[in-house]
Parts: structure tokens; sequence; C-alpha cells
């Protein structure tokens, strides 16, 4: 079921799909706790095509794939590459095809991972389609929030910021809707969740920064790259911060996550508070990736 397979959408996700990551997550996890990794990977190459500017997505997959023994190859600079000379990303991926096992990779155009995989002899790992998809993202986001709380079912969650760009949280509600989790969407009328993201959900739409009732608050940073017209950006940017009156309004159980990298939106203050699980978050990245390439690969 797994080897060999894409990992696109996570749409393409059962319950049962996610919680065969999350198991195989929390195997990597403790391995990692206990510092003896099995070497899964050994002999085998990830190729990291990033045609975009990332930190925690790349340096994850990295080090996800050196830490099963494995070896990596690829670019964070597509302006150092062929693509400089007008080389089709069709034709980058299918090189990249030719050189690794497996490949990740991050693209400013939505769709870009999809057309990958359509062309691909390896599989493909999806870090982030423009503002369509985050599907790994998305799995240590569950991961974080089944470590934390306990559970995925039946949560609620305040999703706040940028939720018309924000990939990640486009990705999440799809997810968690196969856990029955109910939703606040909390953003500037110009960054409301789009519509195709909200169907079959239970949820609550408003400007307000009240975040008293949620389990999980999951912020976004207002994402520049993403307006069409930087001036809306800066009428936009610091719409919202969570900082130590908002979070003293939270429940005590509750967690605070960023995808990251944050702006303005988390006040530094936050950074001490227990609730604050972002870095631990980012850090998560690392067992769900490697769980990930262990299982496209058929290690596990």
């Amino acid at each position: 079921m797994w080897d060999r397979r894409h990992v696109i959408s996570i749409d393409d996700f059962s319950r049962e799909d996610i919680e065969d990551v999350l198991k195989n997550t929390a195997k990597m996890d403790e391995y990692l706790e206990k510092g003896n990794v099995p070497e899964l990977m050994k002999g085998k190459i990830l190729a990291t095509l990033f045609f975009e500017p990332s930190t925690r997505t790349r340096l994850s997959f990295e080090a996800a794939m050196q830490r099963l023994g494995g070896t990596v190859i690829g670019f964070s600079d597509p302006s150092a590459t062929s693509i400089k000379k007008k080389e089709t990303t069709a034709d980058t991926v299918r090189m990249a095809a030719a050189y690794a096992d497996v490949i990740a990779m991050r693209h400013p155009y939505p769709g870009a991972a999809k057309l990958a995989a359509q062309v691909s002899s390896v599989p493909i790992l999806n870090g982030g389609d423009g503002s369509n998809q985050h599907p790994t993202q998305t799995l240590l986001d569950l991961y974080t929030i089944k470590k934390e709380l306990g559970t995925l079912d039946g949560i609620k969650i305040a999703m706040v910021g940028d939720l018309k760009y924000g990939r990640t949280v486009h990705s999440l509600c799809t997810a968690l809707k196969l856990f029955d989790a109910t939703f606040k969407f909390i953003s500037p009328e110009q960054l409301r969740m789009p519509d195709t993201y909200k169907r079959g959900l239970t949820y609550e739409e408003t400007t307000e920064l009240d975040v008293s009732d949620a389990d999980v608050v999951y912020v976004t940073r207002i994402q520049a790259e993403r307006f069409p017209d930087p001036a809306e950006y800066e009428k936009l940017k610091g719409f919202y911060v969570i900082n130590k009156k908002v979070v003293s309004t939270m429940k005590e159980k509750s967690i605070i996550m960023h995808p990251l990298p944050r702006v303005d939106e988390i006040h530094y203050e936050v950074d001490s508070d227990p609730r604050a699980k972002y870095f631990k978050q980012a850090y998560y990245g690392v067992p769900t990736r490697m769980a990930l390439i262990a299982m496209v690969m058929g290690a596990i």
C-alpha cells in the first residue's frame, strides 16, 4: 500500500492512512529519543528540489534521510540550476529521479507536485506547492496534536491569520475532518478560508481574536509572498498578535501551534508558556518525515 507511493495531497489519505503514519512516526520519535535509529535508508539517496525558500521543511527532510543512514543531493536555489536556462520543472524532476531513490519537492505553483508525480519514476514527497497543499506538514501537525493532547478526535481548533493563502491550514482542515474536529476560523475578511476547504466541516467564522474555547490555537503568518498586491499586505500585516493577554484567556490544557516562520503574530513573551508547542512541532517534522521516507521506500 505504501511502497513507491507518492505523497502529494492530504486528500489522498484515509483516516487509516493517517493513523498508520502517526504510528510509524511514534516509532521514529522513540528511536531518536533513545539514539538507536536503524539505518533503513543506507545506500539510498534523497533529492531535495526546493524551487522556493525553506528552512524547516528542507532541513528536516535532509535530517530525516541522514538519520536513517541515507544521503542527500539537491538544491535550495533554482537560479543555480538549469532552470535558469529554461529547463522545465518536469525535466528537472525526471533528471532527479534518475539520480535519486526518492524526491522531496517544494514549488511556488499549485499543482506542481502532482505534475512531478506524473513524470517521476521514484516517489515524490510534496514539501508544499504554492497555496495548495503541504501534506507532510499536516502529518507532523497531527502528530503534534495527538502527542500533546492525547487524541485527535472531537477537538476544537481555532485557525488564526492568513486562511486564504495558508496551505498548512488548508491541508489540516481536510485531515481533521476525518476525526470529527470542529473549527473556528479567525481572519480578516480579505483572508477568509476558501469555501472549498469548508465543505463538510462544522465551523464558525469571525474576525474577532477569541481563542478561549479552543483546544488548539493554530496561528499562521500573513504571507507577503502570496499577495498579488503588496499594498494589500501592508494593510493586513500584524492584524492579529498572540501575546500574554490573549494566552491568559486560553484553556489550561490547550496548545499553541504555528508552522513557522513567524513574523510578528506570536509575541516572544509567549515562548516560555507551557502551551507554546511550535518549536516542538517543528522538531516533530524529523520523525514524521523519517516515517514517510521509510514507508514510501518499502522499508517499514
